[in-house]
């Protein structure tokens, strides 16, 4: 699904449309927040940089992210 039919989709006056969107973004958004945070860890940033940058504590990214 591309930018265009997914913002199509949130405007639909059908919940089931626009739930499926959601889902989709939310999706999306897992995938471009695990590519970040790889790719801060390749530059050297701490874990408690990234939590900061996500709003969220540097435990529970190592927690989700750590290996």
């Amino acid at each position: 699904m591309d930018a265009e039919e997914l913002a199509e989709r949130l405007r639909s006056n059908d919940p089931a449309v626009g739930l499926r969107a959601v889902s989709a973004l939310h999706r999306l958004a897992e995938q471009v927040e695990t590519a970040s945070v790889a790719l801060a860890r390749e530059q050297g940033w701490s874990w408690e940089q990234i939590g900061d940058a996500l709003g969220v504590s540097r435990q529970s990214v190592h927690a989700k992210y750590g290996k």
